[in-house]
């Protein structure tokens, strides 16, 4: 599977500060859980990617 195949699957995904002071992006779908936690320099990181990929996407869309 690449990042251009479809599938039909839901999930639920919550991000957010842990205890610990990392930041959590946990995915549930059909029965299972990923929680994946990164410290907060990483997540900058995967913010300013997605945020780059939002603006490719857009201009895909447009």
């Amino acid at each position: 599977m690449g990042i251009n195949s479809e599938r039909d699957i839901e999930a639920n995904m919550q991000i957010g500060p842990t205890d610990q002071g990392m930041v959590r992006i946990y995915i549930e779908a059909k029965g299972v859980e990923i929680p994946m936690d990164f410290d907060p320099e990483e997540a900058e990181e995967i913010a300013d990617e997605i945020r780059a990929a939002a603006k490719a996407a857009a201009t895909v869309r447009s």
